[in-house]
């Protein structure tokens, strides 16, 4: 499994640009194959930077992921939205278990 974690510091101005496209890349990507989940949220401390959390079957799906025309249009969009360096990390993991609180 692809785990991925992406940090997008926006500007406040923006937000609503940003919310509105992130909302359609979320919607469209959890269609995709080979796709397990495929979140976005805004960050509790920093209210202008929107948090992603993407979990793929494989390495193929993330790549596939890259290519289609809603991430492509997300990306085209991104440069006129941040206040700052985007952070990505992406994570290969062998196994996953869920934990009860």
């Amino acid at each position: 499994m692809i785990v991925a974690h992406a940090a997008f510091p926006i500007e406040p101005d923006r937000l609503d640009e940003a919310l509105d496209h992130a909302e359609t890349l979320v919607d469209r990507s959890n269609e995709e194959d080979g796709m397990i989940e495929y979140r976005a949220a805004t960050d509790v401390e920093d209210g202008a930077t929107l948090r992603f959390f993407e979990r793929y079957e494989d390495t193929a799906a993330f790549e596939a992921h890259t290519q289609t025309d809603h991430f492509q249009a997300f990306a085209a969009a991104l440069p006129d939205l941040l206040a700052g360096k985007p952070q990505v990390t992406r994570f290969e993991v062998e196994s996953a278990t869920e934990v009860e609180l």
